[in-house]
């Protein structure tokens, strides 16, 4: 006979930001905010141009710039929504005039994926409550993350998968430290 099984907590996840900006200030000031919360940045990409849409011109002006960021301190998985909700006060309190100087693009990074937060509705995402819903962004198949048809082009280029793989083997390390704590 089958039992039925133990509800636990999975483990926790690496939390991760992406941030698009035209304002250098605004990417310090945002990451001081988040670093006062969540500890020391454990990678980072080098900033790049942002060309993959100009979805955010209107609102941020022309000559965006791209970085990805991950943490050292581990964090559940269900901290999600908390985490959006930061990085859109963050957002609100960095603004101009009403209009955003930087995004802030908080995600959670485990073994087998990497999901973002967003505020935005659509086919593929999971509503977690309190207006955030999880987008499933990309998954770990075969030693490699992998795309999905919804993926951002910009968490889709090779340099992002590479950084996002290393991103991956450093949280490997990190839950084996934890677990031999």
């Amino acid at each position: 006979m089958a039992r039925m099984r133990e509800l636990q907590d999975p483990s926790p996840g690496t939390l991760l930001f992406g941030f698009i900006f035209t304002d250098n200030q605004a990417m310090r000031e945002a990451l001081e905010g988040l670093i006062s919360r969540y500890g020391p940045v454990a990678m980072e990409t080098p900033t790049r141009p942002f060309y993959e849409t100009d979805y955010y011109d209107a609102e941020m002006g022309h000559g965006l710039k791209r970085k990805f960021l991950t943490f050292k301190q581990l964090v559940p998985q269900d901290s999600l929504i908390d985490v959006k909700l930061v990085s859109r006060e963050l957002e609100r309190l960095l603004s101009v005039d009403g209009r955003r100087r930087i995004n802030i693009d908080p995600g959670i990074l485990t073994l087998e994926r990497l999901v973002l937060a967003s505020s935005k509705d659509f086919t593929h995402r999971i509503y977690l409550g309190q207006g955030v819903f999880a987008d499933l962004t990309l998954i770990f198949q075969k030693g490699h993350f992998t795309c999905l048809p919804w993926t951002y082009p910009d968490y889709s280029r090779k340099d992002a998968i590479v950084f996002w793989e290393q991103a991956r083997a450093f949280h490997l390390s990190q839950l084996r430290r934890e677990n031999q704590g």
